[in-house]
């Protein structure tokens, strides 16, 4: 079993961090660690927009890359804002699908979008962080 503590960031502000095997278990550990973050900031309601948000971003990283391992962190970068990312050291950046109207695949990063504030991602010397933003009492 895996804890998850709060640790903080370079700011004083607190933030969840954990670093887990690049397989769909992680998923449900990274489901667990946004919930557990949410709650103990008392922005229940960013916690279904926030699970969503997080089993896609690491669902792509497992998908799409060859990683060995993802990182997935929560933290408040700022006033009423939480920021959710999930990083792997592939350095291919994600690209919104345009999916046919038949296809089953390609729009997780279109409800992403939708459902976050904005998102986006940071190049790093040894991958990627693809983050997504939720605002406090305020959903797309």
């Amino acid at each position: 079993m895996t804890m998850t503590a709060a640790r903080p960031t370079g700011t004083g502000a607190p933030g969840y961090t954990e670093t887990w095997p690049c397989e769909p278990e992680s998923a449900r550990r990274a489901r667990l660690l946004v919930s557990a973050a949410l709650n103990a900031w008392g922005a229940d309601e960013l916690v279904d927009a926030g699970l969503y948000i997080v089993s896609e971003l690491v669902a792509n990283a497992i998908n799409h890359t060859a990683c060995r391992w993802v990182r997935v962190s929560v933290h408040r970068p700022g006033s009423g804002v939480v920021r959710i990312g999930v990083a792997d050291k592939s350095r291919v950046t994600p690209e919104l699908g345009r999916p046919d109207a038949g296809q089953e695949s390609g729009r997780g990063l279109l409800v992403v979008d939708a459902m976050s504030w904005r998102w986006g991602y940071d190049r790093e010397p040894w991958g990627k962080v693809v983050w997504a933003e939720l605002r406090d009492g305020e959903r797309a």
